[in-house]
C-alpha cells in the first residue's frame, strides 16, 4: 500500500481532531441524556454502517437500470431493495426513495400535482401542522394559495366538518392530511371522502406516524390517498431522509419531478440505509417496539396529567403528546431550557389557540420513540414524568436541576445506547 493510500485511511481523530471531538461529544450527549423530541430516534448499528459506507462516493442520477452515469450496478441493487421493501412494507403501488428529506418529498408531490398558485387545504402550523403545509415563510406558502384548517377549542381535535366546509367553499386542488404535533388518530377515510366531494387530490404526510402505520398500529393512508410522503427517521427509525408513495397512475410524473425536477444525484449511502431500515421494519420485533412506543406515550401523558399538567386533547393515540406548561406559569421556552439543563431534551411547541408567540410558546412536545429504542418501558416513563414535573416546578433552582441531571445519568447508564460503540477520544486519552 502506498504512503498516500495509507494517509487516506487514517482515522478521523488524526485527520480532523476537532470534528472527531464534536462527534464524540454529541455521542456522549445522546448516551447520557433522555431524548424526548418526538421527531428523533436512534438508528441501529446496521443503519449507521450503511450510511458510512463507500456508497457515499457514487453519483447515480436517474433510477435503477436508467442511470446517466456508468458504474451503478451495485447502487442499483441497493435502491431496488429499498423500493421493493418499502412497497411491500406499506402495500403501495409505487415509491420513490430518493428524497433527501421530508420537505423535499412534500415539494415533489406539490410540483407533480399542482401548478404555482393553485390551492392547498392543509393543517395550520399553529394547530399542529408542518412548515411545508403552507407556512408563509416556507416555499409551500410562497408558491401556492393556502387555506388552513385546525382543531376545535373544545376537543382540541380536528373538526372534520370544518375541513369539509372549507373544501367545498375553496375547491382546493390538493387536500393535505398529516401533522407534526397532533396526538390523535387521523381519519384518512374521512379525508378521502371530503376530497372526492370537492374533486381534489388527497395527499398524506405520515412522517411522524410511519412506523406505527408499518406496524399496523395506526390506520394506513395508502389505500385512501393519491400521494403519501414520509421521512425515514422518526418512528420508522431509519436514516434522515424522505420517500414518496403514490398510485400507479402518478408514478412516471412523480419520478420525473424528483429527478431532474428538484434533485440531482441521490444520496446512495442514505438510500442503502433506507433499505436496511425497511428490512428492520419487516421483522416481528418491530411491531413490539411500536406497541411499546404507544404504551410509553400513554404512561408519560397519564403521569404528567396526574401531576397537574394539562395534556392537549386530553391524551394521546400516538407516539407524542403536547403538554400545556403555561397552565403552571412556565413558558415552553423556559421548560425546554430548564429540562435540557437537567438532561432531558424536548422542544417548545405552540399549543392550539396559543397566546404566546411561537418562539416562546405555551407548550412542549414530548415523544417516546427514542427512549423506547433504548429499552425503557412504563416504569421508566413514570419516573421520567416525575422528573419533568420536578424540573418545571423548579425552573430557576439550579440545585434541583443538577439533582435531576444526576438521576438521569444513572438511568441512562442502565440503558446503553450502542453496546459496541467505540471509545471516545476522551476515554482513549
Amino acid at each position: 500500500m502506498s504512503p498516500k493510500t495509507r494517509a487516506r485511511l487514517k482515522p478521523l481523530e488524526e485527520v480532523d481532531p476537532e470534528i472527531a471531538h464534536a462527534i464524540d461529544q454529541e455521542t456522549e450527549r445522546q448516551a447520557r441524556t433522555l431524548e424526548l423530541i418526538a421527531s428523533e430516534n436512534f438508528v441501529s448499528e446496521a443503519v449507521l454502517q450503511a450510511m458510512g459506507s463507500a456508497m457515499t462516493n457514487k453519483y447515480a442520477e436517474g433510477l435503477p437500470g436508467k442511470r446517466y452515469y456508468g458504474g451503478c450496478e451495485f447502487v442499483d441493487v441497493a435502491e431496488t431493495l429499498a423500493i421493493e421493501r418499502a412497497k411491500k412494507l406499506f402495500n403501495a403501488d409505487h415509491v420513490n426513495v430518493q428524497a433527501h428529506s421530508g420537505s423535499q418529498a412534500n415539494q415533489a408531490v406539490y410540483m407533480t400535482a399542482l401548478k404555482p398558485g393553485e390551492t392547498i387545504l392543509g393543517m395550520s402550523l399553529a394547530h399542529g401542522g408542518h412548515l411545508t403545509h403552507g407556512h408563509p415563510l416556507n416555499f409551500s406558502g410562497k408558491m401556492y394559495k393556502i387555506v388552513s384548517y385546525g382543531v376545535t377549542k373544545e376537543s382540541e381535535t380536528i373538526d372534520y366538518d370544518e375541513v369539509g366546509r372549507l373544501a367545498l367553499e375553496h375547491r382546493p386542488k390538493l387536500i393535505l392530511a398529516g401533522a407534526s404535533a397532533y396526538p390523535r388518530t387521523l381519519d384518512f377515510e374521512r379525508f378521502a371522502d371530503i376530497a372526492r366531494k370537492c374533486e381534489a387530490l388527497l395527499m398524506v404526510d405520515m412522517a411522524h406516524i410511519a412506523g406505527l402505520v408499518a406496524a399496523g398500529l395506526h390506520p394506513s393512508p395508502i389505500p385512501h390517498a393519491d400521494f403519501v410522503t414520509t421521512t425515514t427517521h422518526k418512528t420508522l427509525r431509519g436514516p434522515r431522509g424522505g420517500a414518496v408513495f403514490c398510485k400507479a397512475r402518478y408514478a412516471k410524473d412523480l419520478d420525473k419531478t424528483m429527478f431532474p425536477g428538484i434533485q440531482g444525484g441521490p444520496l446512495m449511502h442514505v438510500i442503502a440505509a433506507k433499505a436496511v431500515c425497511f428490512h428492520e421494519a419487516m421483522q416481528p420485533e418491530f411491531k413490539d417496539y411500536q406497541q411499546q412506543i404507544l404504551l410509553n406515550a400513554q404512561a408519560v401523558a397519564g403521569a404528567l396529567a396526574e401531576k397537574g399538567f394539562r395534556i392537549i386533547s386530553g391524551g394521546t393515540d400516538t407516539h407524542l403528546m403536547l403538554v400545556d406548561v403555561f397552565c403552571r406559569k412556565v413558558t415552553g421556552k423556559q421548560a425546554q431550557e430548564s429540562l435540557e439543563r437537567a438532561g432531558i431534551t424536548v422542544n417548545k411547541n405552540a399549543i392550539p389557540f396559543d397566546t404566546n408567540p411561537p418562539m416562546v410558546a405555551s407548550g412542549i412536545r414530548v415523544g417516546t420513540p427514542a427512549v423506547t429504542t433504548r429499552g425503557m418501558k412504563e416504569e421508566e416513563m413514570r419516573l421520567i414524568a416525575g422528573w419533568i414535573a420536578e424540573v418545571l416546578n423548579n425552573v430557576d433552582n439550579p440545585a434541583v436541576l443538577e439533582k435531576v441531571r444526576q438521576e438521569v445519568f444513572q438511568l441512562t447508564a442502565r440503558f446503553p445506547l450502542y453496546e459496541n460503540r467505540r471509545p471516545t477520544v476522551a476515554q482513549m486519552a
